[in-house]
């Protein structure tokens, strides 16, 4: 049985160890980020805490649109070009981070016509350009996570997001102690936080290419062969990704943002139970286990670790919701525990929708089966959660998330099986395959 497990772990220890790193960034992100959000909510009033989160909700989501794809991309390109890694990455980020500085300035000149919950973001020329430092950080941190993740480096990632985690703590103790105490100070020190957690990643990747005689000037010829594979991920990121980051903007809007201050400390800790699905899918595919019995052996492991993970989760969430919440205050347990114990929920169809992406995009069908069920998937998602929120407020919106998740996974659910189980398996064949481990 020893031999067995030291086998088993030898056999997918690149795997286990990069999607190790997803978890572990989002874990050691979390536990920080629990505490400057503990911190935001004692030192500033819920309606500063839910500007704050929304602000920091638009950088999200404005970074996920500005990256062109070019994370996702570098996942899979960059272990099929050897030795311009360094080049091709530079290129990427500096697209992602010029895209983003644009979109991010354009955004907050807008967003005040749009909704006067936006008001205080177009308060002044200095607010408007730290908006859009925050979104082109953003994009970059994006495409550089996914590059160290396709270069199977989690474990630098990990670091960097670790520093980030670690330095927007200490400037928000710092700020609530010494500055003025309005809602841009708390989302300036999440801009601060990334930009000093790239400065040694930075520097490190400068030596290691000057000592391997690896050139760092970015080579744009490459990067726009590449344009269209970049388009079709970027189509697929931005449909799957809108909801999730637009959610805490839409409960702002069509509630208030007193009850996104709740909302959004529950999507929060919600988020840890959706991460090891997602990480272990994005390791998946930068695996890219293409052939039918390899791909069999990967994805099994992944859906089990997945479900395990995500029982104990919703175990935890399910007795311990209102005690979790309570560290922000009596009020956050008051009105967001059922929140969320439901949006946990929503961690079990996503075992299936995250597996369907990384098989549509390991068999390079983006185009023709993933965009179409994430953007269908897209629309519900916006729509039930709107109309959820029209009829029971956070559990409403809550609920309505959950079933879109689930009419999604519905769908996905036979090409997941396909892959797991493919046509013509049977457990005897298997085991003659002694290149693969059980």
């Amino acid at each position: 049985m020893k031999t067995l497990c030291y086998t088993w772990l030898k056999k997918n220890n690149v795997m286990l160890i990069n999607a190790g790193s997803l978890i572990g960034t989002t874990a050691v992100t979390g536990i920080f980020g629990f505490v400057y959000w503990w911190i935001a909510a004692r030192q500033y009033p819920p309606q500063v805490v839910g500007l704050a989160s929304a602000a920091i909700s638009a950088m999200t989501l404005l970074g996920a649109v500005c990256i062109l794809g070019l994370g996702t991309l570098l996942i899979g390109e960059l272990p099929r070009h050897p030795g311009k890694e360094a080049s091709l990455m530079s290129a990427a980020l500096i697209t992602a981070g010029g895209v983003g500085a644009g979109g991010g300035i354009i955004f907050i000149l807008i967003a005040p016509l749009v909704s006067t919950a936006f008001l205080p973001f177009g308060a002044n020329i200095g607010v408007i350009l730290l908006f859009g430092a925050g979104v082109s950080l953003t994009a970059i941190i994006n495409v550089l996570d996914a590059a160290l993740i396709g270069l199977l480096k989690g474990t630098l990632q990990f670091w960097r997001n670790a520093l980030f985690a670690a330095a927007k703590l200490v400037i928000l103790v710092l700020a609530s102690l010494w500055l003025v105490k309005g809602g841009e100070i708390v989302y300036s020190t999440w801009v601060a936080g990334i930009a000093l957690s790239l400065i040694p990643l930075v520097g490190l990747v400068i030596f290691k290419m000057k000592k391997v005689g690896r050139s760092l000037l970015p080579d744009w010829a490459l990067l726009r062969t590449l344009r269209s594979t970049a388009l079709e991920h970027h189509a697929l990121n931005l449909v799957l990704q809108f909801p999730m980051t637009a959610l805490p903007v839409l409960v702002t809007i069509l509630l208030s943002a007193t009850i996104n201050a709740w909302f959004y400390m529950a999507w929060m800790i919600s988020g840890l139970v959706f991460i090891a699905s997602y990480a272990l899918t994005t390791v998946l595919f930068a695996i890219n286990a293409g052939q039918t019995i390899e791909l069999m052996h990967k994805i099994r492991i992944t859906l089990g670790l997945a479900l395990i993970t995500c029982l104990l989760g919703n175990a935890l969430l399910l007795f311990a919701a209102p005690q979790i919440l309570a560290l922000f205050g009596r009020t956050y347990a008051q009105e967001a525990a059922w929140c969320l114990r439901i949006l946990g929920l929503g961690a079990f169809p996503l075992i299936i929708t995250d597996h369907y992406m990384a098989v549509s995009r390991i068999h390079c069908k983006v185009t023709q089966a993933a965009l179409p069920v994430a953007t269908i998937g897209c629309v519900l998602e916006l729509v039930l959660t709107a109309l959820g929120a029209h009829l029971g407020g956070l559990v409403g919106l809550s609920l309505g998330w959950d079933i879109a998740l689930c009419i999604q996974a519905a769908v996905a659910l036979p090409t997941v099986f396909k892959a797991a189980f493919p046509p013509g398996w049977s457990y005897k064949l298997f085991l003659r395959k002694r290149q693969y481990t059980i």
